[in-house]
């Protein structure tokens, strides 16, 4: 792994525990010398990430739309900023230069990058790994839905299994090391089929 793509909030919300833990991750992350990739904004939880990662002297890489530049105000001081169309294009690179996925608390779009990226995991796009760094509680009624879905037959547990969870940037690190994608195989031989 060289490079982590990481999904967080463009404010800071209300619980300075997010702050402190996108300043653990950083430190994770030079610790073991992975770069970042991310949404290139300057603001809220990312641009604290990015901020720390750069002051920690790693690596950073953001990605941010034209359209968003003024709004979540681009961050000029990384090692690159890449500036695209659309918000499709900002993803897509998101993914292809990142080898493994982290979510820091965020909202709506958070959430709606992480389920894209588990969701082309569960279709066999990518094989990285994909992880929710829950911070002081915040993903717990998350996980908790994760596993209602399974209990209502909505989720296969394999594909519930794509999602790593901790509450330690180091420790979640640690098990993208060792991460081997769940065998999916079967389950899309016979989605085909249908």
């Amino acid at each position: 792994m060289k490079k982590i793509c990481v999904y967080c909030a463009s404010s800071t919300g209300n619980d300075p525990a997010f702050g402190a833990a996108a300043q653990r991750l950083a430190e994770a992350l030079v610790n073991h010398d992975l770069g970042l990739v991310y949404g290139g904004a300057s603001v809220g939880i990312m641009g604290a990430l990015a901020n720390a990662v750069m002051q920690k002297g790693g690596e950073v890489t953001g990605i941010i739309p034209q359209a968003l530049l003024r709004r979540e105000i681009g961050n000029h001081h990384l090692t690159e900023l890449q500036i695209v169309d659309s918000m499709h294009e900002r993803k897509a690179a998101m993914a292809d230069q990142a080898d493994a996925f982290i979510a820091l608390p965020g909202g709506m779009g958070t959430l709606e990058e992480l389920f894209e990226i588990l969701t082309w995991a569960q279709l066999g796009f990518h094989h990285k790994p994909v992880g929710l760094l829950n911070v002081n509680g915040y993903y717990d009624h998350l996980v908790a839905f994760l596993a209602h879905s399974v209990d209502k037959g909505l989720l296969k547990p394999e594909h519930r299994e794509l999602l790593l969870v901790d509450d330690n940037a180091d420790a979640l690190l640690e098990r993208f090391v060792d991460w081997k994608s769940p065998p999916l195989e079967a389950w899309l031989e016979a989605s085909h089929q249908l």
